[in-house]
């Protein structure tokens, strides 16, 4: 812990999109490093609705403008807020954001962590003709190792990203495993089943295909929807619910906090991760959504092909492994679980898993450890 001489150094978590609460860079990463002893903020778009403190985080909000070229346009304004925090090491958690954090640091001493989420060279796929995907891919690739050559250090939020970011001076993992959370586990009965779906929603995400699957479930099945949709597909998902019959069972709930979201998702009896096939991302999607239903006490339906999910369920034995593009396949594995003693089995061998080997605690501990040499405490 720090010494009463001086303060510990400033880590700035610097977001371009990002929400203000996010739960790995504040509720995981942010948290980590404030209890390890060091003073973390995170600076973030948010306006007057946004925490001033968040896990041991000081949360400070900026406007941002709207979509992709409001954000490049905005990389050098973030850069002036990010260089004015004064923080020993700037965290940041997108491309631009990186971008914003290497222009902050130039000949200022300031230490760079490039937070790697997501797959990014496949990023451009969806937006560009077959032809082209191969150089957007090698583009993306190329300016990844260009940025990873000036951070300190790169962190990696799941297996399989590192590959294009060799040039890094240090690469480690930083899992987004499971963090241990206060939630009463689900007690399984007999009954109809109530199906739920965390976090971001859309076509991509399954969308449609579970409202197809839920069609061919039992009467009395359920679908709840904790989380929003982000590719702006709720009014095709809603008209697609009333034509096939299901809007009745369909359970919205919007987003809610964290704990509330577990809580919530403890009431339900089977969890829903339906990453549809073809995005590479997909296939290496490691999200939180598995574990808060690990953590809830909920068995899950995830896809085969999804190499992180589908290894993770076949070494815990707590889920069911189908083609997610498949309604028939999913609505197979419900039945498949209709009996209240496998879930309850299954369930239990989840949630033993995500407070062991896939807890957060150890994933801390490496994040710790990287912080301990890039700004050491007094």
């Amino acid at each position: 812990m720090p010494g009463a001489g001086r303060p510990a150094p400033l880590v700035c978590m610097l977001s371009a999109a990002h929400p203000p609460a996010d739960l790995r860079v504040v509720g995981k990463e942010g948290a980590a490093l404030a209890e390890a002893g060091w003073r973390v903020m995170h600076l973030c778009p948010g306006g007057a609705g946004a925490p001033e403190r968040h896990a041991g985080v000081a949360i400070q909000g900026y406007r941002r403008a709207a979509g992709w070229r409001g954000r490049l346009l905005g990389i050098p304004a973030l850069a002036r807020r990010a260089r004015a925090t004064g923080a020993a090491v700037l965290h940041a958690s997108e491309p631009d954001a990186w971008a914003a954090a290497l222009l902050a640091a130039r000949r200022s001493g300031t230490r760079v962590v490039l937070d790697v989420h997501e797959h990014y060279p496949s990023r451009l796929d969806g937006r560009l003709p077959g032809p082209l995907r191969p150089l957007g891919r090698a583009a993306l690739r190329l300016l990844c190792r260009a940025m990873a050559r000036r951070a300190d250090a790169v962190v990696v939020a799941k297996d399989g990203l590192d590959a294009d970011f060799a040039t890094a001076p240090e690469t480690i993992a930083v899992r987004n495993y499971a963090a241990a959370a206060p939630v009463m586990p689900r007690r399984h009965a007999e009954g109809p089943l109530t199906l739920v779906h965390l976090g971001a929603l859309g076509r991509e995400r399954g969308a449609m295909t579970m409202l197809d699957a839920l069609a061919l479930c039992p009467p009395g099945t359920r679908l709840r929807l904790i989380g929003r949709f982000t590719d702006g597909s709720e009014p095709e998902f809603r008209a697609r619910a009333a034509a096939l019959g299901l809007a009745a069972q369909v359970e919205w709930r919007g987003w809610m906090p964290h704990a509330d979201a577990l809580a919530e998702a403890a009431t339900a009896d089977l969890g829903l991760v339906l990453f549809q096939p073809g995005v590479e991302n997909h296939r290496l999607a490691l999200p939180h959504k598995l574990f808060d239903c690990m953590l809830a006490g909920l068995p899950v339906i995830a896809p085969a092909f999804a190499t992180e999910v589908a290894a993770i369920i076949r070494d815990a034995g707590n889920g069911v492994l189908v083609d997610s593009a498949d309604a028939a396949a999913i609505a197979a594995a419900v039945a498949a679980l209709a009996e209240p003693e496998r879930r309850a089995a299954m369930a239990g061998r989840g949630r033993d898993a995500a407070l062991g080997r896939y807890g957060w605690a150890g994933e801390a501990e490496r994040l710790v450890r990287l912080y301990r040499r890039l700004a050491p405490l007094p």
